[in-house]
């Protein structure tokens, strides 16, 4: 007896209306929505990565910077210790507090990305309601602000330190004591910083350009 169409599976014909209904969900969203949506997406993983990328080279040049710091400051001539080590100590440490909410910046990137996802559902009762998008924006904004903040702390107490040990280095000479000198680790220290800094400014551009494209929608 020949197979009729009523017992044949329907999983494939089935499978079809829910594909073509996502399409048509994504398109009966209104065009404000969807701008803002694919902004917040495209800018969520651009500054994600642009932060992520310098925030990991300048954990590892901070490191390492202040471990051999740390390792000089051990091995420089007794009763005569390095007269800028508070001030490198201060700077490392509040670098260290800029790239902790360099870390607290990146994940909110992330957030950017998924609130962009989240945007492009067709419920209303699902989809994040503006408010939520602004709040989100200003957490993140603040988060930056006060990351550049800590770490231009960092750089200006690390500087000095640099300035002190440049107008001694004549003195130095006699000292003995290599941690006296300006040396590579000092500048891999404002290296670090520079790079927490523009990765900051990268996600205050971030979160500024995404309240543009909000506030003319």
């Amino acid at each position: 007896m020949p197979e009729s169409y009523s017992d044949r599976p329907i999983s494939s014909r089935s499978s079809r209306p829910s594909q073509s209904s996502r399409i048509e969900s994504s398109y009966s969203l209104p065009p404000a929505v969807q701008r803002v949506a694919l902004a917040f997406r495209r800018t969520g993983w651009i500054s994600f990565w642009a932060q992520l990328v310098p925030g990991v080279i300048s954990a590892g040049s901070l490191v390492f910077a202040s471990f051999g710091l740390a390792a000089g400051a051990t091995t420089a001539t007794p009763g005569m210790p390095s007269p800028t080590s508070t001030e490198t100590g201060t700077g490392a440490f509040f670098s260290t507090l800029g790239l902790l909410a360099l870390a607290a910046s990146v994940f909110w990137a992330f957030r950017y990305a998924r609130l962009g996802r989240r945007l492009q559902t067709a419920d209303t009762r699902v989809r994040p309601k503006r408010g939520e998008a602004f709040q989100l924006l200003r957490v993140g904004l603040m988060i930056n602000l006060a990351g550049m903040l800590l770490t231009f702390l960092g750089a200006q107490a690390i500087i000095g330190s640099l300035v002190i040990k440049a107008s001694a280095q004549g003195f130095a000479i006699f000292s003995g004591s290599a941690a006296r000198f300006v040396n590579p680790l000092d500048m891999l220290l404002v290296l670090a910083t520079t790079n927490i800094n523009m990765a900051h400014f990268i996600g205050i551009v971030a979160s500024l350009w995404l309240l543009r494209v909000m506030s003319r929608s």
